[in-house]
């Protein structure tokens, strides 16, 4: 990405002026509660900067798939942190009236952005809606910038629009695994092969190494004539045969398996049972790849190694203690690795948490973002 972005340090004089902050508050929650909330903290920074400036900051963000999760537990959470109000709704007529008697220096939460079909189905009139609401737009929701929304690519074509101070750090720090120190390293986990396997091919060209962890090391060591028993699988992908073959990519050479019994062992590749399902890299597995790791100078990673959410992260783990530990720069992305991080308590040590998962591929992928482009092309 060469051209460079309008920062909100770029604004000028905001005093008095309307701005809607487009943020990610798509945060885990249990009993209604933000779990961890990393993303949301991640964006004080910038609210609190334009608080300072004196604008009235709007905060138009989502959480899940479903219109009828609410952003309240959110907008509670982050009031700890730096105090807003909060609006029940998005679409609401009364809202103009609300806006306009916020003093400067004051922030409120919109109701979850994607309770209106507008925002999902990148509707015109919806995106007027938010732009009339506002003088400035600023985007600093990088990890939701690779969806086509309302709220992402049509409302800077109707604002002078920015990027955030945590947009900003995202870019930086992505951006260093385009032109990476040597050895380099890749490490991809998680589902999803086929969302994957542009990255891969890109990296071939410019990593020294690429291991493949989770869902991807199924495909590939069912691709080189490896059983996988009962283990999660994509669909046929026919890039598969030319990656396997390639020198770079580096799969397990053993596994952690769920047999039919339900017993956990780990087994090397080829004795996978056709009752067995694959849940983690085995500790052979982890042995080969912490070698790789200490020797790296730049380590790139999305995805866990196993299966989080079944309870099965000590690869994941495993191998996040030895980066936290290394020199390498490392960049780490993917909402489930960054738990594990949290957890045990290594994430001030290995480098950069990206807030991104898929928004985090694709710009490695081909090095922008619909998000990114409109803010490009927006009104100066």
């Amino acid at each position: 990405m060469k051209e460079k972005m309008r920062t909100i340090r770029e604004i000028g004089n905001i005093k008095g002026k309307r701005v809607l902050l487009r943020v990610d508050l798509n945060v885990a929650m249990k009993e209604s509660k933000v779990i961890g909330g990393y993303r949301v903290k991640e964006i004080v920074p910038t609210i609190n900067y334009l608080k300072k400036k004196g604008a009235k900051v709007i905060i138009v963000g989502h959480i899940g798939r479903k219109p009828n999760e609410t952003l309240k537990p959110v907008a509670d959470f982050l009031n700890r942190k730096t105090k807003v109000g909060f609006f029940p709704k998005t679409l609401n007529k009364d809202l103009i009236g609300v806006i306009a008697n916020m003093k400067e220096g004051m922030a409120i939460v919109l109701e979850n952005v994607r309770s209106e079909r507008g925002e999902t189905e990148n509707d015109p009139a919806f995106a007027k809606y938010l732009a009339d609401l506002a003088d400035i737009y600023v985007n600093d929701a990088f990890s939701a910038s690779h969806r086509k929304h309302a709220s992402i690519v049509l409302v800077p074509k109707l604002l002078p629009s920015y990027i955030g101070l945590r947009f900003e750090e995202e870019l930086k720090n992505l951006s260093m695994a385009m032109k990476p120190k040597h050895p380099s390293l890749l490490i991809l986990g998680g589902a999803k092969m086929e969302t994957k396997i542009p990255l891969v091919k890109k990296f071939l060209k410019t990593a020294d190494h690429i291991f493949l962890g989770g869902v991807a090391a199924n495909d590939c060591l069912r691709a080189k004539g490896y059983p996988v028993g009962r283990s999660v699988v994509s669909d046929s992908i026919s890039e598969l045969g030319m990656l396997v073959k390639n020198k770079k990519v580096i799969l397990p050479v053993d596994v952690v398996v769920k047999a039919s019994d339900g017993v956990s062992a780990a087994k090397a590749i080829m004795d996978v049972a056709p009752g067995d399902k694959i849940f983690d890299a085995g500790p052979r597995t982890i042995e080969m790849l912490g070698k790789v790791v200490s020797r790296a100078k730049f380590i790139l990673w999305n995805g866990p190694l196993g299966n989080y959410e079944e309870g099965f992260d000590k690869g994941t783990a495993d191998i996040l203690k030895i980066i936290a530990k290394s020199r390498a720069q490392s960049v780490i992305g993917g909402g489930d690795t960054l738990a594990v991080a949290f957890r045990i308590k290594v994430h001030r040590k290995v480098g950069f948490i990206s807030t991104a998962g898929g928004a985090m591929l694709d710009f490695l992928s081909s090095g922008t973002l619909p998000g990114i482009e409109a803010i490009k092309k927006s009104r100066h």
